[in-house]
């Protein structure tokens, strides 16, 4: 079987079109964020990051269960009435949160609700969209810091039953 030198040569421009495509597009991605910070005031960190007390990026390490098992008493208790995961409620589902936040920012939101709503453009869009603010129920950082370990028990979960 010999392949047409035309269809080869289709192939080679539809392949770099796509490519020059995407990167045009990742860079209007870019512009659009770097116009948002410069817009709202935040710097580069605190978009990505949120505003608030963590003012640095968050490692979270190897996996901690005993921290997982107080972080889920704590969403129980501070967050489970306007948050679910799994499904959409008062506020956003959080299943997969760490695929969408960096932990620093979801500990900022918990921490300080007030400031990221009031300054931080996602968590305009969250209101605008659920058209309820975030409660600010005294979350230290150690406390949201299990929280989020419990975020990563729930997807770790997912992972092992899917093996």
């Amino acid at each position: 079987m010999r392949i047409n030198p035309i269809y080869v040569l289709l192939a080679c421009l539809l392949l770099a079109w796509g490519c020059s495509s995407n990167s045009q597009k990742q860079k209007k991605e870019e512009v659009s964020t770097d116009s948002t910070a410069e817009a709202s005031g935040l710097t580069a960190f605190q978009m990505e990051n949120g505003v608030g007390p963590v003012k640095e990026a968050v490692k979270l390490g190897p996996y901690d269960e005993e921290l997982a098992e107080k972080g889920a008493e704590i969403f129980e208790t501070k967050c489970s009435a306007c948050h679910k995961i799994g499904e959409r409620y008062v506020g956003p589902d959080l299943q997969h949160v760490l695929n969408r936040r960096t932990p620093a920012y979801i500990m900022n939101m918990m921490m300080n609700p007030a400031g990221m709503l009031q300054k931080h453009p996602t968590a305009q869009k969250l209101l605008g969209e659920f058209m309820t603010p975030m409660a600010n129920q005294n979350v230290s950082r150690e406390q949201a810091r299990a929280i989020v370990e419990y975020f990563r028990s729930v997807n770790k979960q997912e992972s092992d039953s899917i093996q």
